[in-house]
């Protein structure tokens, strides 16, 4: 996104557009064609758009203005906000593993990320946005699950992108960024890394496993992230970030043990 020569807004308005005709021609050949829905689920996927576009404008626009480890430890409360959303449907308080898998996950992420992120009154601005980025994609998440026990995840993702599209567009010329790239390479691997594969798998997941298991596999960015970063980039790994990738994976073992009303969850076509 950084790369993209562009405005943050526009930056997200490319990631959705570009997408579109890669999302509906994998929609066509998996005989999942994207089509109108009743008018309630139409409803939800249009808002759930709105949450996504408002997320992309908050977190690239924040981005811009505090350090990228701010950023990333803000925008990841959506990971625990949907866990405890899906714990909400549950009508239930954590279990004592559930708890463990929380506060495994928390400590995880917050070491992975606590050697660059920095509190400063300079970066307030960033790190507010980041954070409402991050609320806003849990309203986006939620929207998904629920339009999921009515739509494939194919269709749901076109029609969702094409409404964040048009809803990011007049926004990013409002704000006169620069909407035009000169070189067009890193909003085509913005929109086919981040868009089509990314959310894709996410929103076909959604349909499978419930609400905690998804918050709490959506903290493995920051880990994958120092993963890559120390096999491409020759960044050292110290103890702290070994023993944070550890506690998130371990928090994911744990939440995925066999436990009553665990696995409840909004039924889905295949």
């Amino acid at each position: 996104m950084r790369l993209s020569e562009v405005g943050p807004v526009a930056a997200g308005f490319w990631r959705l557009a570009l997408a579109l005709p890669f999302l509906f021609l994998i929609a066509v050949l998996t005989k999942q064609a994207p089509h109108w829905p009743a008018r309630r689920v139409t409803l939800v996927v249009a808002a759930g758009a709105f949450f996504f576009a408002a997320d992309l404008a908050a977190w690239h626009a924040g981005i811009h203005l505090t350090k990228l480890g701010n950023a990333t430890l803000f925008g990841n409360i959506s990971s625990f906000v949907f866990a405890g959303w899906g714990l909400w449907l549950a009508r239930r308080w954590p279990s004592r593993v559930q708890g463990l898998a929380l506060g495994l996950a928390a400590m995880g992420a917050a070491l992975l990320m606590g050697s660059s992120a920095e509190v400063s009154a300079r970066y307030l601005a960033g790190d507010l946005l980041a954070l409402s980025a991050g609320l806003l994609y849990t309203g986006y998440l939620i929207a998904v699950q629920l339009a999921r026990g009515s739509l494939k995840p194919l269709p749901l993702l076109f029609l969702s992108s094409a409404f964040g599209a048009l809803m990011l567009l007049p926004l990013s010329l409002a704000l006169g960024e620069q909407i035009i790239p000169h070189d067009w390479t890193y909003v085509f691997l913005l929109a086919i890394g981040s868009q089509v594969i990314g959310q894709g798998l996410l929103v076909y997941g959604i349909g499978h496993v419930p609400p905690m298991v998804v918050g709490l596999t959506l903290l493995t960015q920051p880990a994958i992230s120092a993963m890559v970063g120390w096999i491409a980039y020759g960044e050292t790994l110290r103890a702290p970030d070994w023993i944070g990738a550890i506690a998130i994976g371990a928090a994911l073992v744990l939440v995925r043990l066999p436990e009553r009303g665990l696995r409840s969850q909004a039924a889905q076509p295949s």
